[in-house]
């Protein structure tokens, strides 16, 4: 869990503490030292003298969160460097790493701070985005949290994604949604003339052809569905076939669900995870906490 001191930050903290006690987990609370505090430990240490500069953004988190904690194993950590930079390597054997939408910085009309949207890209574990307007229930790891939001695409979303979702939905005994999203054939009354032929633009799909789209979504949805169903017997799953971009129907399903699930994935010869457009108009403007889970890297040969 990184913190800044921030009120975003404690928002994201509370969400922590509700998901560190639901997975059974140690919490770690980790805030990154502002550089001039950085650098004058330094110029003390570079003097021989062993540095002591309290972490006053730590001290005042610890007297916040000791009637929270209750029984939870709760750790401090300064941390020096910067902030992406420091954060990415403490996360390197977290299970989860929990950030505010935004931090002290910045400009305060942004939803998403660059910080955290750097780590959601980046981390090497999921990273759950908690916004500043979440509302209490969205912070509370139990059934009063509401359904979790999966976005599944077929072709892309890694089995990482889904078995995220299937597990938090089965932790906290709510309903996981299933939203796939298909691509709605162009209207001919758009087309102005005939598309060039290096384009390779298929011709418009005829109306009548759209419900066969419907139902072979759903049939794809389904089969891909089909071994978390089995593993996950218990968790109730609401399948949902939606037309267009998924990104619309998962913000506004998340004014009253409690996670949004969403994936981050290698794109075809680009070294790096990236978030994809449905993942990041999902984290500038869902209305609950946002879960990007990065797909396993493939394995080198």
């Amino acid at each position: 869990m990184a913190v800044d001191g921030s009120e975003h930050s404690h928002r994201a903290l509370e969400w922590a503490l509700s998901a560190a006690r639901g997975l059974g987990a140690p919490l770690l609370v980790a805030h990154v030292r502002p550089e001039a505090l950085q650098l004058g430990a330094a110029r003390i240490e570079s003097l021989g003298e062993a540095p002591a500069i309290p972490d006053t953004v730590l001290d005042g988190i610890r007297g916040w969160i000791q009637d929270r904690a209750e029984d939870l194993p709760v750790r401090y950590e300064s941390l020096d460097g910067s902030v992406t930079d420091a954060l990415l390597g403490a996360a390197g054997t977290a299970r989860l790493l929990a950030v505010g939408s935004r931090g002290r910085g910045g400009f305060t009309s942004l939803l998403l701070g660059s910080t955290s949207r750097a780590l959601a890209n980046a981390a090497p574990c999921p990273v759950v985005v908690v916004p500043h307007e979440a509302r209490a229930g969205s912070l509370e790891s139990d059934a009063a949290a509401g359904r979790v939001l999966v976005g599944l695409h077929v072709e892309e979303t890694s089995d990482d994604v889904l078995a995220f979702a299937f597990e938090d939905a089965r932790r906290r005994g709510v309903t996981l949604e299933v939203v796939t999203a298909y691509r709605l054939p162009p209207s001919p009354v758009m087309l102005v003339g005939p598309p060039a032929p290096a384009l390779q633009v298929p011709p418009p799909m005829p109306v009548d052809e759209v419900p066969e789209l419907v139902r072979e979504t759903a049939r794809r949805q389904e089969g891909r569905l089909a071994p978390f169903v089995a593993r996950y017997p218990d968790v109730e799953v609401s399948p949902t076939v939606v037309p267009a971009d998924a990104a619309g129907r998962l913000v506004d399903g998340s004014r009253d669900a409690g996670l949004v699930v969403v994936g981050r994935h290698h794109r075809l010869r680009v070294e790096s995870l990236l978030l994809g457009s449905v993942a990041h108009a999902v984290l500038h403007h869902a209305h609950c906490p946002v879960a990007v889970v990065p797909a396993a890297r493939p394995a080198s040969h």
